[in-house]
């Protein structure tokens, strides 16, 4: 599908949800953004907004609020940002109760009204919610991801590029395994501008680096004291609306179903995955040390266990 072509759905009018749909009509990525919400006149009210800084941005995307899941019908991609933000003490596991129930409704309406489309989880916990979205909306397990990955290896890199004073995008890095707590970072895949991060700084630097990255999310809510982080979401959302779009077969790291990558199979993990037309092309294995297959088996483990406690409550 060609970029400018086909219609996206923003599930979630927050501001993760907001800016998503005005990353997605901004870059013309889409001929028709969604934004839906159960809160009357807000989706409405932002795509208003939105709308009227077309001429003024440059772009030609119609962007459209509704509280009516049958104003969705067709979507080619669904991005689903709804659910309970965090707060300062909390992690995004303790969102796991709530967010579940909020998952399960709006899954159901996406199946029900696009049942063709890819649907991209934004929600926390983020690996659990892409589980339970791909249950219960019995889609292909390609036709159902999770962003996480593009969003920490973001972070990552802009970490990097900090500490060194480069510019970010001459920083190549990417994060696989969960969002949150067993983030798995490769220091072998890390370079600023082809040199490798290991030639630049030490391990000790790395180290902060990666925890660094590992807490960004709680960094941010911290600091904001109300609220969670939506402006690299957002564009990380938006990354991978366009490779679907675009059937790009763009290399993302994502959260996707694994069948045996990385010795891993049969559950969502943070993966490098060919994104396109239909969701995950497939998922390209790098060379990783056993330190970091280790690290990748035991943070799918740990998905697995809480995949299996959303199993029982269903």
């Amino acid at each position: 599908m060609a970029s400018g072509t086909g219609k996206v759905t923003v599930v979630g009018a927050g501001n993760v949800g907001a800016n998503t749909a005005r990353r997605i009509a901004e870059k013309d990525l889409a001929a028709k953004v969604v934004l839906t919400d159960i809160v009357e006149g807000l989706p409405q009210g932002l795509a208003l907004d939105i709308g009227q800084s077309a001429a003024v941005e440059g772009f030609s995307a119609r962007i459209e609020g509704t509280n009516d899941y049958a104003d969705t019908a067709g979507s080619d991609v669904v991005v689903i940002t709804a659910g309970l933000p965090r707060q300062p003490g909390m992690s995004r596991m303790d969102l796991l109760d709530k967010n579940s129930e909020i998952m399960t409704t709006v899954t159901e309406q996406i199946a029900e009204h696009s049942p063709e489309s890819v649907i991209i989880v934004v929600s926390n916990p983020l690996d659990e919610m892409t589980y339970l979205a791909s249950v219960v909306s019995g889609f292909p397990k390609e036709r159902v991801m999770g962003m996480a990955g593009v969003l920490d290896s973001s972070r990552l890199r802009y970490f990097i590029a900090e500490v060194l004073e480069a510019p970010p995008s001459s920083v190549d890095a990417i994060t696989l395994g969960s969002h949150g707590d067993q983030m798995v970072a490769l220091p072998g895949h890390a370079t600023v501008d082809g040199r490798p991060l290991r030639e630049l700084v030490d391990e000790s630097t790395l180290a902060e680096l990666f925890q660094r990255t590992r807490d960004g999310g709680a960094e941010i809510v911290g600091l904001l004291k109300k609220g969670s982080a939506f402006y690299a979401p957002s564009s990380s959302a938006a990354a991978m609306v366009k490779a679907v779009l675009g059937d790009t077969k763009e290399v993302l790291p994502a959260c996707a179903w694994t069948t045996g990558q990385y010795g891993v199979s049969d559950v969502y993990l943070g993966v490098p995955a060919l994104l396109g037309a239909n969701g995950v092309a497939g998922i390209v294995e790098l060379d990783i040390t056993e330190e970091e297959k280790a690290q990748l088996g035991e943070a799918a483990e740990a998905i697995r266990s809480k995949c299996r406690e959303l199993d029982a409550r269903r």
